[in-house]
């Protein structure tokens, strides 16, 4: 599979992008929400793994700016957060077309093992 991993904490995209690539996967990496849409435009990933909190333009934003402009459809969004949002704001997330929550930190066997259901047949 291919990934896009967005998150802020290089740390956390290096461990991840090593493991996902040991594992057989491919992943590209964004450090930020404007990079990651710049890099949703020209590529097309089976996920993208988007941190929601992140500094200048967050998760939401991204989601925020796919959903404005009819292209939320088109992406397998899996949000990622150290936080413990509401029910409330992760439903919200779900009706803007985000497939799915988790919480922060997460197994990357398990996390791996749910990003399996969006394989996309090339």
């Amino acid at each position: 599979m291919h990934f896009l991993l967005v998150d802020d904490n290089k740390e956390i995209t290096k461990i991840m992008s090593k493991y996902f690539t040991k594992k057989g996967h491919v992943c590209t990496v964004a450090n930020d929400g404007r990079n990651a849409l710049a890099i949703l435009q020209n590529q097309k990933f089976d996920v993208t793994l988007l941190d929601l909190a992140m500094p200048e333009f967050s998760g939401r934003d991204v989601i925020m700016h796919l959903k404005n402009n009819g292209e939320i459809n088109n992406h397998n969004i899996v949000c990622l957060t150290a936080s413990s949002p509401s029910g409330e704001y992760e439903d919200e997330l779900r009706v803007m077309g985000v497939k799915a929550i988790l919480k922060k930190p997460i197994d990357p066997d398990v996390l791996l093992d749910f990003m399996n259901q969006f394989q996309i047949k090339h």
